[in-house]
């Protein structure tokens, strides 16, 4: 049995699925399997995944007709062998030592999850690093419930670095905790912060390091960069999941303004996605759209109820001008940002 089941899942990775894969085989540690989850993939991808797992009896492959990441990922979760679960996105990439550094200070620190910093990669080459989830230390059972939980629960506006983003590759997961909890995936968005909240409420050690291990490529192609039409349904899903959880593990209990942050949060990507220069909607007809968003109960409950503060300066902007009813000026905000 592997020691780390490393998933990634595969979609139109023919220009980069090499380098994705040949971070994962140069590692010092070398007890893993690497499981690619070939998702329908219109290019290439499908006769590379094969070709790579010819070369690598580690590396094994899945087909499968297009279903999005959560599907991709969630047969990667059914396949595991290993001790420990791994993510990784095919257009990113574990630094040296990634797998080592993690495992070791799992085992060392009896912990059910190790984590680390990671390293954002635009485009043009340009870098900088972005702090773990937690600095560097072990936490036991609480501190662990504040510390990811609970910000991930609530605080979900907010400067950068303040609020924590729902990044599932900057860990290493105990895959007895997955299984035995059928831990799994859902949906387009946001769905690495729903997994993260039900992974990390039935954790009882982490252990973290200070340390950037993976690299984070700022595709403009992902779908984090790409209008969603059928956002406010992923959106509303999300919400029922996040409910069902808040529910199950009595975590309203700790966090009782969770529902408002998390409805700012998601209100503040609708209103970014229907302006998204790849909408090609109207500029009437995206106003017409945000002011129907702004309308809904959940989204008018928030906006009544709480005023996020410290977000970051256009953030703050914006949520100003919802609060003002002032979309013409939001549109044109936004129309001025997309030129």
């Amino acid at each position: 049995m592997p020691k780390v089941s490393v998933i990634v899942p595969v979609y139109k990775a023919e220009g980069f699925l090499r380098r994705c894969v040949e971070s994962v085989q140069s590692q010092s540690f070398s007890d893993w399997e690497l499981l690619l989850i070939e998702d329908g993939s219109p290019d290439g991808s499908a006769a590379l995944c094969d070709a790579i797992a010819a070369e690598d009896s580690r590396v094994r492959v899945f087909h499968k007709p297009n279903g999005g990441v959560s599907s991709a990922r969630n047969v990667g979760l059914d396949a595991a062998k290993g001790q420990y679960i791994a993510f990784l996105d095919s257009d990113d990439w574990f630094l040296d030592g990634m797998l080592e550094t993690l495992v070791t200070l799992a085992e060392e620190n009896g912990a059910d999850s190790a984590g680390c910093a990671h390293l954002n990669v635009e485009e043009s080459g340009a870098s900088w690093a972005e702090p773990g989830a937690m600095p560097a230390g072990v936490y036991g059972k609480e501190e662990i419930m504040r510390g990811i939980v609970d910000r991930l629960m609530t605080n979900r506006t907010g400067r950068p670095g303040e609020f924590l983003n729902g990044f599932i590759w900057r860990f290493i997961y105990t895959n007895e905790i997955v299984q035995k909890h059928h831990i799994r995936f859902e949906g387009a968005y946001l769905e690495d912060e729903i997994f993260l909240i039900e992974y990390f409420a039935r954790a009882e050690r982490l252990a973290m390091s200070d340390a950037a291990l993976y690299g984070y490529l700022q595709n403009s192609a992902s779908a984090t960069h790409r209008y969603m039409k059928d956002y406010m349904k992923v959106y509303e899903r999300f919400l029922e999941r996040k409910t069902a959880l808040a529910e199950e593990l009595q975590l309203a209990q700790r966090t009782p303004d969770w529902r408002e942050s998390t409805n700012w949060a998601g209100l503040l990507i609708a209103v970014g996605n229907e302006y998204a220069a790849s909408n090609p909607a109207p500029w009437g007809e995206k106003e017409r759209r945000v002011r129907e968003i702004c309308k809904r109960g959940e989204m008018k409950d928030a906006i009544a109820k709480m005023h996020p503060k410290n977000q970051s300066r256009n953030k703050q902007i914006v949520t100003e001008l919802i609060r003002l009813r002032a979309f013409p000026l939001l549109t044109l905000l936004y129309r001025v940002k997309n030129r």
